[in-house]
């Protein structure tokens, strides 16, 4: 089972991944904790953890409310991010976020400074070829948009999570600290379009894709 939940302020997709009948991971939850809340009540679903395919905000702003909120429940959720992004978490996290977005003159103070004072600590540092979790995703390291992006993929069910590495005839931005476009561009050719061509991927923002429909339509990459 796959669900998407697309979230402002960015439009950022969150995504349920099912382990089992009952149990699922919640990637990149950048907001709307209520909203992921009642789709979980409603597919009865238990989330076993929460796994950032990198830390800008976006992607993971929503992560302390959940927690506080299953912790309260007696359920208590991991994070789980690449080691070389684990400093978006925690202490570090609105110094991180500033001085990435100021580049773009978003007004980070804008969002919510409350966000940033309750984002937990990662809990699990991941590293190439970890599990996530009790599931079937395996971590594919796949930096240029941050040094600690990453990639979720089931060879089982044929399905990619691309954070903001690739999207639907586009690529993730280079151009934020952290950032390097050869480096990207590189995981993406190595690491994403290696993969089988029906290869289903569920992107960080906008539709999804295939590894077949990337390799032929993508002008980033060809």
């Amino acid at each position: 089972m796959l669900e998407r939940i697309v979230i402002d302020p960015l439009k950022t997709n969150c995504y349920i991944y099912s382990i089992d009948k009952h149990r699922c991971i919640i990637i990149d939850p950048g907001g709307s904790e209520q909203e992921i809340i009642s789709r979980l009540d409603m597919l009865n679903m238990r989330p076993e953890g929460i796994v950032f395919t990198h830390g800008h905000f976006d992607h993971t702003a929503g992560a302390g409310k959940l927690r506080d909120f299953y912790l309260k429940k007696e359920i208590e959720l991991k994070l789980a991010i690449h080691e070389n992004d684990a400093s978006y978490l925690g202490s570090k996290a609105k110094d991180m976020n500033k001085r990435d977005f100021s580049a773009l003159g978003f007004a980070l103070e804008n969002f919510s400074v409350q966000v940033f004072q309750t984002l937990p600590e990662a809990d699990i540092k991941l590293r190439e070829g970890d599990s996530v979790f009790d599931s079937d995703l395996k971590v594919l390291e796949t930096p240029g948009h941050t040094r600690g992006s990453i990639c979720l993929y089931s060879e089982e069910q044929g399905i990619l999570f691309s954070g903001d590495t690739l999207f639907f005839e586009g690529i993730g931005r280079a151009d934020l600290p952290g950032g390097d476009e050869k480096t990207l561009i590189a995981s993406i050719k190595e690491k994403i379009l290696s993969l089988p061509p029906e290869t289903s991927i569920y992107p960080g923002h906008g539709p999804s894709t295939t590894v077949e429909r990337e390799l032929k339509g993508n002008p980033f990459i060809n």
